[in-house]
């Protein structure tokens, strides 16, 4: 078996056997193929498509190609994945939410891609929190707080590391094979007994359209599961953010004002719909509703907010972050409102345009090498169906210089579409899937 022999195959259009795909998968994290024949291979797989069959196969090989974890913990491990969103900050409320319910939680994560924020930038916006931990240091953490969000070693998923980084420039990241694939082999390699995907769909999301929306949640479902680890998608809204403020520092924010008591917003409904699947499936509810209220009292209690601090402080962050976050979150030197252009409702918010208008500011980055500023963003964005006014604000921008808030104000005034009358607000949830 050689790669120019599967190459072959599928510039004919057939499809390939699991032995063809597991040998390609480890010859893609040992070298054997050529950064070109990866290119052609993630091409021709974007146009013949793969079999649940092959989808399987091609997981698992990328999976087996690196490091697999094994777990001996008093509790099942368990995990969450966002396809990407805008004020998208759940995995800083719901993974410590899971621990103080009686789950572990070993959440390896991303940082911002395109106009989506990562879990792990935002993590960074606390002053000494390191997020590349060594094995011994993640599973200590994980042992002490019940939860923790890091970055993938080099040793996890490589063939997805070298796969993935030719997609880019060969045109392929839309390929839902490939992108079930590169989602799965990294999160099952962090050996869990459970995992929920929230796939969203809307404006602020990759997914703009509810049909793309089940097509990727049920062929993630489908993969997992014949994988061995028992999954469920939730498919959820971002017609808006999630929460009202987009940018590291400013997420944090929100993530704190949820753990200690005073937001009950959006957020809290999402963390629920996870978390109650997730510890239904896993057995330490009876069921999924009752696993949601497990977590909106966990959160409620404070108990959440204490296993968050836990990780925070094993990560290198402070002791007393919970207790007094406000000092320790750095702030923009610009801070000003944009005012809404007109009086009348809010009718749409193009998330995406704000995501990127946050990346411009400095909150993301524009190629990989770029420094992210944790301090700049946008808060207080309007709630689709809002009534705003001529003096009102549509939202605050958070800058380091005029001219870069000047031109995010103007980004936002895009972005929001106000009309004369009242919208209806979709559902949050929208559906489960699997």
């Amino acid at each position: 078996m050689d790669a120019r022999a599967i190459l072959s195959k599928l510039r004919h259009r057939r499809s390939l056997n699991r032995e063809e795909l597991v040998w390609f998968a480890m010859a893609l994290a040992d070298g054997r193929v050529s950064d070109a024949q990866a290119g052609a291979f993630a091409m021709g797989v974007c146009q013949v498509g793969l079999s649940d069959v092959g989808r399987v196969a091609l997981t698992l090989a990328m999976r087996d190609s690196g490091r697999v974890f094994d777990w001996d913990l008093n509790g099942p491990v368990l995990d969450k994945h966002s396809t990407g969103g805008v004020g998208d900050c759940v995995s800083l409320v719901l993974a410590p939410a899971l621990a103080a319910c009686g789950a572990y939680v070993p959440m390896i994560s991303g940082r911002g891609l395109g106009h989506t924020g990562g879990t792990l930038d935002k993590l960074e916006a606390i002053p000494g929190v390191n997020t590349t931990l060594d094995e011994a240091q993640f599973r200590a953490v994980v042992a002490e707080a019940g939860c923790a969000i890091v970055s993938a070693t080099d040793g996890i998923a490589p063939a997805d590391k070298r796969l993935y980084a030719v997609r880019d420039v060969s045109s392929t990241v839309d390929s839902l094979d490939l992108i079930t694939a590169s989602i799965l082999s990294k999160k099952l390699a962090a050996g869990l007994d459970g995992l929920v995907l929230d796939v969203k769909v809307g404006s602020g999301a990759f997914m703009k359209d509810l049909a793309q929306a089940q097509a990727l949640a049920t062929a993630l479902t489908k993969t997992a599961n014949a994988s061995g680890c028992r999954t469920t998608a939730v498919i959820s809204d971002m017609s808006q953010p999630l929460v009202p403020s987009l940018g590291n520092a400013l997420e944090v924010a929100e993530v704190m004002r949820v753990l200690t008591g005073h937001n009950k917003g959006p957020i809290v409904s999402v963390c629920a719909a996870l978390g109650g699947v997730l510890l239904a499936n896993a057995g330490l509810a009876g069921d999924v509703q009752v696993g949601a209220d497990m977590i909106v009292q966990a959160i409620r209690s404070g108990r959440a907010a204490e296993r968050f601090g836990v990780m925070i402080a094993a990560m290198g962050g402070p002791a007393k972050f919970v207790e007094n976050w406000t000092r320790f979150l750095p702030e923009a030197t610009i801070i000003g409102e944009v005012p809404a252009p007109k009086t009348g409702y809010v009718t749409a918010i193009d998330g995406e345009a704000l995501g990127l208008a946050v990346v411009a500011l400095g909150g993301g980055r524009a190629v990989e090498t770029d420094q992210i500023n944790p301090a700049v963003g946008i808060s207080d964005v309007v709630r689709l169906g809002a009534k705003v006014s001529s003096k009102g604000p549509l939202a605050v921008v958070h800058a380091a210089r005029a001219g870069d808030a000047e031109r995010a104000a103007q980004a936002v005034r895009g972005a929001i579409t106000i009309g004369p009358k009242p919208v209806a607000v979709p559902d949050l949830i929208v559906e489960r899937v699997g």
